[in-house]
C-alpha cells in the first residue's frame, strides 16, 4: 500500500496564521479584533486568524481567515514572527504564523467562529486570548521600527491627507510628539509629497493644505538608502 501525503512518522504541530490589522482615526491606531464564539476562550477578544490548510501558503491562510472573520477581502499582508512556545494554545501543538497589515477604516463583520469583529484604540485593548498580547507588543515594535524605512504610514491616511493628519499618525505610532515647524519642513524637504490641490488665492491661513504620498520619489531615496528620522 502506498504511503499517503504528509504522513509522517514523527510527531508534528499544527499551524496557524493570525493577523494584527491597525487603523487609524486621524487621532490614534486602532488595533482590530474578534471576539472568539467557540472554545478555547470563548468570549475572549483575539486576532482574526486559524488553521492552515494542507494545500495553502500562510499568506493564503492569513486572507482567508481575515475574510471569513471580518470581511475584510483587500488587506496586503505581511509575515513578521513565528511564534513557537510549547504551551501556547490548550487544544494541541500549535505554531503561528504572525502577520500584520495596515488598513483604512472600514466597516468589518464578524463570522465564521468570530462572534463580532471591532476596532480598539490601542489604549483601550482589553486581555487577549491565547499568547495575543505578546504578539500585538511584536507587531507595535515591528510597525515603529519599519516606519523608518517604509512608507507604511500612509496606507493608514486617506488618500488626500493634511500634514497635521501626517504628524498625528507618526506621534500614535512613535508615540512621541513633534515640533509642528520642524515635522513639516522636514516631511516638505524630502520630496515625497505632493500638493493634492492649488490653494485658492483667497484661502484663510488657516486652510491646511492637502497632499498625496509621492511613491516614485520615495522609491528613489530609497534606492539611496534612505531611512527617516527625526
Amino acid at each position: 500500500m502506498s504511503e499517503l501525503n504528509y504522513c509522517y512518522k514523527y510527531p508534528h504541530p499544527a499551524v496557524t496564521a493570525d493577523c494584527v490589522i491597525f487603523g487609524f482615526d486621524g487621532v490614534s491606531i486602532k488595533v482590530l479584533l474578534i471576539k472568539r464564539g467557540i472554545e478555547p476562550y470563548k468570549g475572549k477578544w483575539a486576532f482574526p486568524g486559524g488553521f492552515m490548510k494542507i494545500d495553502e501558503t500562510a499568506e493564503e491562510c492569513a486572507k482567508r481567515e481575515l475574510a471569513e472573520e471580518t470581511g475584510l477581502t483587500n488587506a496586503i499582508v505581511e509575515q513578521f514572527y513565528t511564534f513557537t512556545d510549547v504551551n501556547r494554545d490548550p487544544r494541541e501543538r500549535v505554531v503561528t504564523i504572525a502577520h500584520y497589515a495596515l488598513v483604512r477604516l472600514a466597516e468589518v463583520k464578524g463570522g465564521d467562529d468570530a462572534e463580532v469583529a471591532q476596532w480598539f484604540a490601542q489604549s483601550q485593548i482589553p486581555s487577549l486570548a491565547f499568547d495575543h498580547d505578546r504578539i500585538l507588543r511584536m507587531a507595535l515594535n515591528c510597525l515603529k521600527e519599519r516606519i523608518c524605512f517604509e512608507p507604511i504610514g500612509f496606507e493608514l491616511l486617506p488618500e488626500v491627507f493634511t500634514m497635521t493628519e501626517l504628524q498625528n499618525l507618526y506621534e500614535a505610532i512613535l508615540e512621541v510628539k513633534f515640533d509642528r515647524r520642524n515635522f513639516y519642513n522636514k516631511m516638505l524637504k524630502l520630496g515625497i509629497l505632493t500638493e493634492a490641490e492649488p490653494r485658492p488665492e483667497n484661502a484663510s491661513r488657516r486652510t491646511p493644505t492637502k497632499y498625496r504620498f509621492n511613491a516614485s520619489k520615495y522609491a528613489e531615496l530609497k534606492q539611496k538608502g534612505f531611512r527617516l528620522e527625526f
